[in-house]
């Protein structure tokens, strides 16, 4: 294990908590990141201030490197397919990457390997949109580039052509669901193949990124088998070396459609560090140096609370009502190393634990709102 170098592109909170998780595998660190305050900068053994979707930078970084891997998708995967050439472990593949970065890609992906997903389609620009005024409401998200719920657009009418992107586009199908929900897959160098329990997402209201999650999934078992067999079939079918999340919908008649996947670490799994045997940042480590897969499953139930900045706040983070939030039993913090906040940058997270779901829900309704993030 010590003479491996563990390169990863993105130096944000995702590669933070992989660098913590990598402590206990003896590795020697370097992480890539555009940002020179990124979290990651002193937990590595090398920074490398840069900009990973360039191609020099991204090749000069992974030929210091035994290993490569991701904390973010959008980076060089030409770059990729050149290191992965010349024998560096890149994963996730090159190839796998190529098409999750394109959710144009992705749609077109669960359609021929008959994985259930919303209808769709592809549009170059936002002149298409008139010819398929037909397809509306839909929500409309750019093929590459989006996060966090930016690059998506909910088109209800011609009277939103307005809010329309110019770039290309999916157009997907309004989905009429009872609930949001993940499964994180993990696939390791011989595929071995284990699944975390599913976990319900709450979406905030007005910013399309995961509020809160609760971990079992309150849906019935069959579904949960069901959405854990469709995550499966997904990471296998691109050939996954690391974790994928798979985010689904539950419709209102039963139905499990995939949404759209991610090839790394994912805020539906942060609470593992805490809630089950094996954390996803371990579960990923030991996937992609081609170690036996850990135990996934939860030692009790868990909610995932994120830290948002308060609107209206931007500057230096002041973390307002700490002692108080964290004076409960079974409520643990874990803060993502940024100075700055801003209206509703993801700061940090909460993991609250409780033997039953009942008090889990219970404690985590008390305390969510105690902790706020100004400036």
């Amino acid at each position: 294990m010590n003479a491996i170098k563990l390169g990863i592109l993105g130096g944000g909170q995702l590669g933070r908590m992989l660098l913590q998780a990598g402590l206990d595998f003896n590795l020697y660190t370097l992480v890539l990141d555009p940002d020179e305050h990124a979290p990651c900068r002193h937990l590595c053994e090398e920074f490398v201030h840069g900009d990973f979707k360039d191609y020099d930078t991204v090749y000069a970084f992974g030929k210091r490197c035994t290993h490569v891997t991701i904390e973010i998708e959008h980076v060089n995967v030409d770059a990729l397919f050149a290191l992965e050439k010349d024998g560096i472990q890149v994963y996730p593949k090159p190839a796998s990457l190529q098409t999750i970065q394109d959710k144009g890609l992705q749609k077109e992906f669960f359609q021929k390997n008959n994985i259930p997903t919303s209808d769709f389609r592809l549009l170059q620009d936002a002149a298409e949109l008139e010819a398929n005024v037909d397809f509306l409401p839909a929500f409309q998200k750019l093929r590459r580039g989006g996060y966090d719920g930016n690059g998506v657009t909910r088109l209800s009418s011609a009277n939103d052509f307005h809010k329309a992107f110019q770039a290309p586009t999916v157009l997907e199908k309004l989905v009429e669901f009872e609930t949001e929900i993940s499964v994180i897959c993990a696939r390791n160098v011989q595929g071995e193949v284990k699944a975390f329990p599913v976990v319900e997402q709450v979406m905030h209201p007005e910013h399309n990124l995961v509020d809160y999650l609760l971990a079992p999934a309150q849906i019935a078992y069959k579904l949960q088998r069901m959405a854990i067999e469709i995550a499966t079939h997904v990471t296998t079918g691109l050939d996954i070396v690391g974790l994928l999340a798979v985010e689904m919908f539950v419709t209102r008649d039963g139905q499990i459609l995939v949404n759209e996947v991610a090839p790394r670490p994912h805020n539906s799994g942060h609470h593992t560090m805490k809630a089950n045997a094996t954390s996803q940042f371990e579960q990923h480590l030991r996937a992609i140096l081609g170690l036996p897969l850990g135990d996934a499953e939860p030692h009790c139930p868990a909610v995932l609370v994120n830290l948002l900045g308060e609107a209206g706040h931007s500057g230096e983070a002041v973390y307002e009502g700490l002692e108080t939030t964290l004076q409960e039993p079974g409520v643990h913090i874990h803060l993502y190393g940024k100075k700055f906040t801003r209206p509703f940058r993801k700061m940090g997270h909460l993991t609250v634990l409780a033997p039953t779901i009942e008090e889990v829900k219970q404690k985590a309704d008390t305390i969510k709102n105690r902790l706020k993030i100004i400036a």
